[in-house]
């Protein structure tokens, strides 16, 4: 939900003070790019405006963009009967996506029915409600009611700030994050595998400029993909043994202007809402929102665009190459680390697709000094030195002469990734797998977008020693004029920028994920311990009823006491010190010597396992140990201090290597 009051339905916005009357006439081109609403000083900036506009008979114009929508809809693979969700905002992008989605789902030959209730069949509109205004829900109830008059299920969806409210530098960002974050959950809830996004061709033309000022190379100017995956954060939503398919998230409206935007909801008679703030120089965007819109030529924006657009056909040659180069080039073990064959991965372009991100299991994507240092380490063949980028630790891997790299998860960087205590379910109940129709949408995606793919004579702006507006001039793409244009706009935001303070990352908590009771849980992903009284441990386990267990990676200190464990000495001296013992005593010492042999055996077997596990990437073990930091269990390699405890590792990365399909034609 966008920030704001929508004070009317009714083309009027009223304070206490004034009242502002907005008539909006059929949009023209280039005019309609730089609307804004004009508002004497003293308005509050957080507050919403209404629009309503009266329909406009040219029924030729809204059928264009509904066929034109309806191919991109296929494009990704979709058909009218899949079930989609659409984010929704309530401004003019979202409403034309709703309107244009309510088309598609009941227009043409493919048309699905609506329920007995009169939505229409297999679409849900997401309204997030951030929760940081009062008058966030009567916004939310607002939007809700119009987009529920089109036909479309309505359900609005409330932030939980569990940590606060965000602080205004990072509003923008936490805001975004958590917006992502409901709309999955939203959609897992409902069994949804798609999800709509109404991004068109200006938010592409600001995220161009952004990134240009961020010295973003080829991979980035190319902006925002057609289609991509979004995996789940937490593992608890997806069961035992199936996989974390996450949801396809799709932005038909790529190829459509802002101007677009506003027409669908003129020809349609829809109402909108426009947000003030947005003329807010205090964000990047708005900045070069209101930049763009001083430079509305019809040469600049198609000139823009078309470096977009070359942007894009490049990223799709390259994916499509690191992608069979990764399958080939990454060998990935079950212990949760990585092997990099540099003989056969191609150095050029690959580094972004390296599976760093796979073993630390991090979101953002590698950029600035870290990709560029990442990309010369694995250029310098054979490999000699050790590397730490994004939460991984890169090193030659064992006995293969610098020619292959071992990519582990580094201890010594705070870790984004949470190691889990999850129980595996009782009575064998599981959560039932999702259909694969999103296998299906996906796999039609890419059949339709492998014809789209260039060849190498088609591809520009890989030579790194040449900026990419400036090889664009050079091949023509753009003018002079929209070359010095650009430049200005780059230099201007790069005067705005400053850089982020890092946040403060307390180093002593790196370890400790995670605290559990010794009694037996089975309860929030908790492993059962075994036992439900101490009779049951035996006399040489580590956990006792009252207390117990963390997870930590492994350290040296477990090492030794492993090899400690292995050299263990047998209890016989009660047999041979020939003192009496009661008949119970008797049990208790037969127990415990027979323990100590299985403990023995046991940490024999785990050194073995241990030692064909390069250091690097054993020091990144999960490991369980008691309060006072002793060594119960390596799950992984199956070493257990006490065959009474029931626990189990399983290496199971919510994002898949390569990061998921993604699209950008």
């Amino acid at each position: 939900m966008a920030r704001g009051l929508i004070l009317t339905t009714q083309a009027r916005a009223t304070t206490s003070s004034f009242t502002t009357r907005i008539s909006l006439s059929k949009p023209k081109c280039k005019k309609l790019l730089l609307y804004r609403l004009h508002l004497p000083s003293r308005v509050s900036s957080t507050r919403f405006f209404c629009c309503k506009c009266s329909v406009s008979q040219d029924p030729i114009v809204i059928t264009e963009y509904k066929q034109s929508f309806s191919q991109r809809m296929a494009m990704a693979g979709l058909k009218p009967h899949h079930r989609i969700a659409i984010g929704v905002s309530g401004g003019p992008d979202s409403m034309a996506l709703c309107v244009l989605t309510a088309g598609w789902k009941t227009d043409g030959a493919n048309a699905v029915g609506k329920s007995d209730d009169g939505f229409i069949n297999g679409v849900l509109g997401i309204i997030v409600d951030h929760g940081l205004r009062e008058e966030s829900n009567e916004e939310a109830q607002i939007v809700s009611s119009r987009v529920t008059e089109m036909g479309i299920r309505c359900e609005i969806a409330k932030c939980s700030w569990l940590n606060g409210r965000p602080k205004q530098g990072h509003l923008l960002e936490e805001a975004r994050e958590m917006r992502y974050e409901v709309f999955q959950n939203v959609c897992t809830k409902h069994q949804i595998e798609v999800l709509l996004i109404a991004h068109h061709a200006d938010d592409q033309a600001e995220l161009f400029i952004l990134r240009l000022s961020r010295n973003s190379g080829v991979l980035g100017l190319a902006g925002m993909a057609f289609t991509s995956q979004m995996f789940s954060k937490s593992t608890h939503l997806y069961g035992e043994g199936s996989k974390n398919k996450g949801i396809l998230i799709v932005r038909p409206l790529l190829d459509f202007s802002k101007e677009v935007m506003y027409k669908v909801c003129q020809e349609s008679g829809q109402d909108w809402v426009e947000d003030p703030t947005n003329q807010s120089t205090v964000y990047a965007r708005n900045r070069i929102r209101m930049s763009l819109g001083n430079l509305s030529s019809y040469t600049f924006q198609s000139e823009v665009q078309g470096v977009i657009s070359a942007c894009r056909r490049t990223r799709a040659y390259v994916d499509q190459i690191c992608n069979n180069l990764i399958n080939q080039a990454v060998t990935i073990i079950d212990h949760g680390y990585a092997i990099i064959d540099l003989e056969i991965l191609n150095p050029s372009q690959s580094y972004r697709y390296m599976p760093v991100k796979y073993v630390s299991q991090r979101n953002k994507p590698i950029r600035g000094s870290t990709s560029k240092l990442l990309l010369h380490y694995i250029r310098t063949v054979p490999c000699k030195t050790s590397f730490t980028a994004a939460g991984c630790y890169l090193c030659p891997a064992p006995r293969s002469r610098g020619t292959k790299i071992l990519v582990c998860c580094s201890v010594n960087c705070p870790q984004n990734s949470k190691i889990e205590l999850i129980c595996p379910r009782i009575n064998g109940e599981q959560k039932q797998n999702f259909p694969t129709e999103l296998e299906q949408i996906i796999a039609d995606g890419k059949s339709y977008s492998n014809h789209f793919v260039p060849d190498a004579s088609d591809v520009h702006f890989l030579d790194a020693s040449e900026s990419v507006i400036s090889e664009a001039k050079t091949l023509n793409i753009i003018c002079e004029s929209t070359y010095r244009d650009i430049l200005l706009l780059k230099r201007d935001e790069i005067k705005h920028f400053k850089l982020k303070a890092e946040d403060k990352v307390d180093y002593k908590s790196k370890n400790k994920v995670e605290s559990i009771g010794a009694s037996p849980r089975t309860e929030n992903g908790v492993a059962d311990l075994g036992g439900k009284s101490q009779e049951r441990h035996s006399c040489s386990c580590g956990i006792g009823h009252d207390k117990g267990a963390e997870v930590r990676c492994m350290s040296e200190s477990d090492w030794l006491y492993l090899a400690k464990l292995s050299k263990c000495p047998s209890l016989d001296n009660s047999q041979q010190q020939k003192v009496p013992l009661s008949s119970k005593m008797e049990q208790i010492s037969e127990k415990g010597s027979l323990n100590l042999e299985n403990l023995e055996q046991s940490a024999q077997k785990a050194l073995e396992v241990l030692k064909s596990i390069p250091v690097a990437a054993r020091r990144s073990l999960p490991v369980l140990v008691n309060h006072q930091g002793l060594l119960l269990s390596i799950p992984s390699i199956g070493f257990k201090h006490c065959p009474c405890l029931m626990v189990s590792c399983e290496f199971k990365p919510k994002v898949p290597l390569g990061g998921g399909h993604s699209s950008f034609i």
